[in-house]
């Protein structure tokens, strides 16, 4: 599985920052304000020379009582999670006492540890690593998270030192491979022995024990597939209660493993804010979706009608998924589920030819023309495929940069459209080539450059 990777250290250090940069997001709350992160951020690393999960923790100060000491639990559980740790300290604030004592208690885990010295920006990096060689950690990293100095170099040292991902597909293995992901008691493990037609994930662990994800292949009409449960294994004590234990860093590991993500969403709860949170992890990734709305058959037409609307307004991005409302206890709808899987699966790894693509392109820009910017128009002349799950078009052209986020939808929009891609995030990069008068223009006084501009289209008359 994917590699975790989390960053410990006393309060406003710049964990967040730093959470920031690595998985290239905001999703992390930053602020001047010391215990601004309370909870566990979870993201996927994007930093670095392969993919990795990192978690953003709450400060830790030494205090084991009121919110500081469940900030510490939260911290403490987040590193029992991870395979290496990054102790963040302040450069510009020196050792304190506090970073020993973290470090001493972070140190008995046996885990590999590293030090990063944070605020760096205009100092001699050796002059302020010196003092934190007496945390014993080896050699302290100087590091600037809010420029990005310092931190590459960081995230590779600590990569290189951890086993490879081994549990990647083969390439010769030609199973679809599904995630099902979702919150607890969403009824995961019911749909997926619904599928297998047997009671197959009624598995048992003890307390302590890390739980990881079960991979179950097996056929369907033909079709070979391999299925990621990250909820089958429970408490001996609780497994009457069918009460399933959440780990977000599985779920994460999950969806970096599989082609297609089913997101299963409890219909009597409507979507909550962590359904949302998971969907855009998935979406993030660039995997395939399906989203399937469980227990369906015990509500009345008038909690039907409400949460189809909650999904209406807190899903509008996914409105390119498919979307099933069923029962994994009694397998309505469930062979539907699984033709939207294979229908996503196609569109996630279609392949689309230059001209097909130029054609669409032609075809969207005379509907519509992108807008103008600063007097001119932005020109957009041809696309080809850069890549597939998910599906990325290139397209090529003048003032790309440009290009209004409103404009980019219109376009994923058409393209979709045109090559049925229902079901996978589509990408779409532009590119500006180079233009060869830029320069020229530039060392050409106002006056010359329009007597030049007159003389091009002298030229261009005299052409035709």
């Amino acid at each position: 599985m994917l590699p975790v990777i989390a960053l410990v250290g006393r309060p406003n250090v710049g964990k967040s920052t730093l959470f920031n940069l690595l998985t290239r997001s905001r999703d992390a709350l930053v602020a001047d304000v010391p215990g601004l992160t309370r909870d566990r951020q979870y993201g996927f690393g994007k930093l670095g020379p392969r993919p990795y999960v990192v978690v953003d923790t709450g400060g830790l100060d030494g205090s084991d009582t009121g919110i500081m000491g469940l900030m510490a639990k939260q911290t403490l559980k987040a590193f029992a999670e991870a395979d290496a740790a990054i102790l963040l300290v302040d450069g510009r604030a020196g050792l304190t006492a506090a970073d020993q004592s973290i470090a001493q208690q972070l140190r008995r885990a046996g885990k590999p540890l590293y030090v990063a010295v944070n605020k760096t920006e205009g100092m001699m990096s050796d002059m302020i690593t010196g003092e934190f060689h007496a945390l014993g950690l080896g050699e302290p990293q100087a590091i600037a998270a809010a420029h990005g100095s310092g931190v590459g170099d960081l995230i590779e040292l600590v990569l290189a030192a951890l086993p490879p991902d081994s549990d990647a597909p083969a390439a010769t293995d030609q199973r679809t491979h599904v995630a099902v992901i979702g919150r607890p008691n969403v009824g995961k493990s019911t749909l997926i022995n619904r599928l297998l037609g047997e009671e197959r994930l009624v598995t048992y662990d003890e307390p302590g024990t890390t739980r990881d994800s079960i991979f179950v292949p097996f056929e369907r009409d033909g079709h070979a597939y391999t299925l990621i449960d990250t909820a089958g294994v429970r408490r001996r004590a609780r497994v009457h209660e069918a009460v399933e234990k959440f780990s977000v860093i599985k779920t994460l590991q999950a969806i970096d493993r599989a082609q297609v993500v089913i997101v299963l969403l409890d219909a009597s709860e409507g979507v909550a804010e962590q359904d949302a949170s998971l969907l855009g992890l998935a979406l993030d990734r660039g995997r395939a979706l399906v989203i399937a709305v469980n227990k369906w058959d015990g509500l009345h037409k008038d909690q039907r009608d409400n949460t189809r609307r909650l999904i209406d307004v807190k899903l509008p991005f996914l409105d390119f998924v498919r979307l099933h409302f069923i029962s994994a206890l009694h397998g309505t709808a469930i062979g539907d589920v699984m033709a939207s899987v294979d229908e996503a699966h196609a569109a996630a790894n279609r392949e689309m030819a230059t001209p097909d693509l130029t054609r669409v392109l032609e075809s969207a820009v005379v509907q519509h023309q992108p807008p103008l910017v600063r007097g001119r128009r932005i020109r957009l002349r041809y696309a080809h495929q850069g890549g597939r799950n998910p599906p990325v078009i290139v397209i090529h052209g003048n003032q790309t940069e440009e290009v209004p986020d409103a404009y980019r939808r219109y376009l994923e929009g058409t393209f979709r459209k045109a090559f049925d891609l229902y079901g996978t995030p589509v990408r779409i990069e532009f590119r500006t080539g180079r233009n060869p008068y830029a320069e020229r223009r530039k060392k050409l006084t106002p006056k010359k450059a329009m007597i030049a501009r007159r003389q091009r289209r002298i030229q261009k008359k005299k052409k035709k």
